[in-house]
């Protein structure tokens, strides 16, 4: 069927509103941004579904979500009835139509014969891998954009593990998804009727005390809190989203009095009215907790985006300027603390681990073996990081205390899969107060880092092509990779390329090829002469290659130096 075809099939169809209906009437002379909707659909991969929130194959809308539910609630009836019973959890974001998108699953889903426990209002991304472990859910379904755009809304999937689904689940789902009309093969009943059937059960503030409890139970040095608990000073910014409740909650669990909310962004807004982006890795987002922090002297300004996964953390210089740590200098800091607290409290597992990501800072490796612990890395994304930790715990090979990606996502404890900024700025806190007593930042503690373990430098680039013309460009990029690895990058000799999608190293000096233990993913990666590591990967959630520069010197200067010179480069690739 061609894009014009699948256009007025939904023109006509009578499950579209007239609201809808007068959506797309309103672009029927727009070939381009017909196109555009209803090329293809929206594709189920691994992070499930994201796109920009209109009527169309391809956006985020009620029909689309229905689909991916209708698709998903066949994988689940495939485990048995066990599974039915044992049922999915539902909870979504602040963003717009989030909570009309989770309710449309939970309807699908009970009608389906499928036991739904849906979150009575927007909840935070670790809260529904938590509620799937401890309820013992067969599933969960989040729905989510997590740090993009107020125009974006997701839609994300996890299995009984907690962690987001995996490639095999994921693929079926995609599978069923080319087998299901959009349309006619979803069945669906009124919310109210399977409530009123014991097919829908409400989560609400019980859930919650049963996460907190778990979140509280991770802090480790309480004496070095209640020291600094009456003057230490910390601003906190949710970006309008979900982290509005648990996490000064938690704070002022831990012990803290001076926690001072950022007002305007305290407000649940889908538009996020104060910030081009809700995304806590964008220095400009935090200026509002500036402005707070300045006035009332704090050291400390942590954010969480909108579905609280994401944490961003803002310290004092040596200038007494407030900077955002990136999520590599962060990852290392929480690490560093996360091996040293648990040596000075005696609990540290002879057998630990903290583990990483391969496009996460190579200091993350050495700060972990320098302290006798172990690194383990894997493809982006905490499903991965999750089905690790459970491997090397099930195993016996190795107890997890730490997990983290550089895109500030942080992981502790075992009772979520998934990137948690509740706990994460509860440890982070508990860190600067420890450090607070020493007489020093959080600021400090990095420079202390360095000078103990090296200096690192990381950066990651966005090469946006968007559109149809940038997803063949990117396709077009990533299979010539591929085919005709580079030999030197900025002038520099590539000692080793890595091929991800096949799981080989070819030496370039021998020609040796060898077996690496990750395959499957369309990622490449360079090992350069002079230390530092080049890694392309296609964006999973948005229309961008992604360019990751590891770098290694004597100094910082010449750390960044090398960053300066690949990023330069970096920029070529787009053509």
């Amino acid at each position: 069927m061609s894009y014009m075809e699948t256009y007025e099939k939904w023109r006509n169809s009578p499950a579209l509103s007239p609201e809808e209906k007068a959506e797309l009437d309103s672009i029927q002379n727009d070939p381009k941004e017909i196109e555009s909707r209803f090329f293809g659909p929206l594709e189920f991969g691994t992070a499930g579904l994201r796109g920009t929130m209109c009527v169309g194959l391809h956006q985020m809308n009620r029909h689309v979500v229905g689909h991916a539910t209708q698709a998903f609630a066949e994988v689940v009836k495939a485990e048995g009835p066990e599974a039915c019973e044992k049922g999915v959890v539902v909870i979504c974001d602040c963003r717009n139509h989030s909570q009309e998108f989770a309710e449309t699953a939970a309807s699908i889903l009970a009608t389906n014969g499928i036991k739904v426990k849906l979150f009575e209002s927007l909840r935070p991304t670790p809260e529904v891998s938590f509620a799937v472990r401890y309820y013992g859910a067969q599933a969960g379904i989040n729905v989510t954009a997590s740090h993009n755009p107020k125009e974006y809304n997701g839609y994300k999937v996890y299995w009984s593990d907690g962690a987001q689904l995996p490639p095999v689940h994921a693929d079926v789902v995609a599978a069923k998804m080319k087998e299901l009309d959009i349309f006619a093969d979803v069945v669906s009943m009124p919310l109210e009727e399977a409530k009123a059937q014991g097919l829908v059960t409400i989560l609400g503030k019980e859930t919650d005390e049963l996460f907190l409890k778990e979140v509280m139970d991770q802090v480790i040095d309480r004496d070095s809190v209640a020291k600094v608990a009456d003057t230490f000073g910390i601003v906190f910014t949710p970006f309008h989203g979900t982290g509005y409740q648990l996490i000064p909650e938690a704070l002022k669990r831990l012990g803290m009095k001076k926690v001072y909310c950022v007002p305007e962004q305290m407000v649940i807004d889908g538009n996020f009215p104060t910030v081009a982006s809700p995304n806590p890795e964008n220095p400009e987002d935090f200026y509002l907790a500036v402005e707070l922090a300045k006035k009332y002297g704090c050291d400390l300004i942590c954010g969480s985006d909108p579905d609280a996964d994401r944490v961003g953390l803002m310290v004092r210089n040596s200038e007494g300027e407030y900077v955002v740590l990136t999520g590599n200098q962060t990852g290392i800091l929480l690490e560093d603390y996360a091996i040293q607290a648990r040596k000075r409290a005696g609990i540290l597992p002879e057998n630990a681990y903290c583990n990483t990501t391969i496009v996460s800072s190579a200091m993350a490796t050495k700060v972990a073996e320098a302290n006798g612990v172990k690194c383990a890395r894997t493809f982006t994304g905490f499903k991965f990081l999750g089905e690790k930790k459970d491997k090397l715990e099930q195993s016996g090979e190795g107890k997890v205390i730490f997990s983290f990606e550089e895109s500030c996502g942080y992981m502790f404890g075992d009772y979520v899969r998934d990137k948690d900024a509740v706990t994460s700025i509860v440890i982070a806190v508990e860190m600067a107060a420890y450090y607070a007593t020493q007489g020093k930042t959080l600021y400090d503690a990095l420079m202390d880092c360095y000078e103990k373990y090296g200096y690192y430098s990381e950066k990651t680039m966005n090469l946006v092509m968007p559109g149809l013309d940038g997803m063949s460009k990117m396709a077009e990029i990533m299979a010539n990779l591929h085919a005709a690895p580079m030999t030197e990058v900025a002038g520099t000799k590539v000692l080793v390329q890595k091929d991800y999608q096949t799981g080989t190293a070819t030496h370039t000096d021998t020609g040796t090829v060898e077996e690496m233990e990750l395959n499957g993913s369309n990622v490449v990666a360079y090992d350069l002469e002079d230390g530092t590591t080049f890694i392309i990967r296609p964006s999973g959630t948005e229309p961008k290659i992604k360019v990751y520069i590891l770098a290694s010197g004597s100094s910082k200067a010449e750390a960044d130096a090398k960053i300066a010179k690949y990023a330069a480069f970096a920029e070529t690739i787009k053509g």
